[in-house]
């Protein structure tokens, strides 16, 4: 049995199980996983990324991409949004601030 033919059972074995085992669906489920073992074939490999790993001097690599792109900004939402009440709540009332004292001379 080829690798190929061994991912395909693999493939098809999680397809039946996820579907919750059922019977005659054999042809149905060894198709798709003759699909996605092709599609995980053709895809690109790409090497794991190990979070915190070291290099042979024992200091961290550096992401080169991370120079590149800039990161996205996110704009942060006001206080006032993060709370939702139930209907027929009132929002607890705010005490207000004490005057600031002056600074000392």
């Amino acid at each position: 049995m080829s690798t190929d033919d061994k991912r395909i059972r693999e493939f098809a074995y999680q397809i039946w199980e996820s579907e919750g085992k059922p019977e005659g669906h054999e042809a149905r489920h060894w198709e798709m996983a003759r699909k996605l073992a092709e599609a995980e074939a053709l895809a690109p490999k790409k090497p794991p990324k190990a979070a915190g790993s070291k290099t042979a001097n024992g200091k961290a690599s550096e992401p080169k991409a991370a120079a590149a792109k800039p990161k996205a900004t996110t704009k942060a939402k006001p206080a006032s949004a993060a709370k939702v009440l139930p209907p027929g709540e009132k929002a607890a009332e705010k005490k207000p601030r004490a005057p600031r004292k002056p600074p000392a001379v």
